[in-house]
């Protein structure tokens, strides 16, 4: 038996949902696909869907915050950051400064400096649950 899958996107669990789909609306600056109030929401994000749900009570455990790090949380302005996380949300960018400057504008500017990868540059930002996400501009030479 092969294993088959029809599509792939990328999901986050808060247990804020509201407010993590709100900064996503202002964040991409479209309204959510999908929207079941106190439930989920889906934002298309170009070939990928980001699905935003929120946790039945029995299973909130299996999303709880993995640091409470008192420097971190006031960089970020987050009440929780998973720093152990291996897995971001990466948007690509036209313009890094002015991600930046609209991520600061919501609330959330990115608690670091810009830094240059072989791909482009780079900024590691979070949403207001403390989800990682990188802001990524690519190299001219890149496509």
């Amino acid at each position: 038996m092969v294993f088959q899958y029809t599509n792939a996107f990328i999901t986050i669990a808060s247990v804020n949902l509201d407010k993590l789909v709100n900064f996503y609306t202002k964040l991409l600056e479209e309204k959510p696909v999908i929207l079941i109030p106190n439930v989920y929401a889906e934002f298309n994000l170009g070939s990928t869907r980001l699905g935003i749900f929120k946790p039945k009570k029995t299973n909130e455990s299996e999303f709880a915050a993995m640091s409470k790090d008192k420097q971190l949380l006031e960089d970020t302005l987050c009440e929780a950051v998973y720093t152990k996380s291996k897995i971001s949300l990466c948007l690509e960018v036209s313009n890094l400064e002015d991600a930046i400057a609209h991520l600061t504008t919501l609330g959330y500017p990115p608690p670091g400096n810009i830094s240059i990868a072989s791909h482009g540059r780079e900024i590691y930002a979070y949403d207001p649950d403390g989800n990682r996400l990188i802001l990524h501009q690519a190299s001219v030479n890149d496509n």
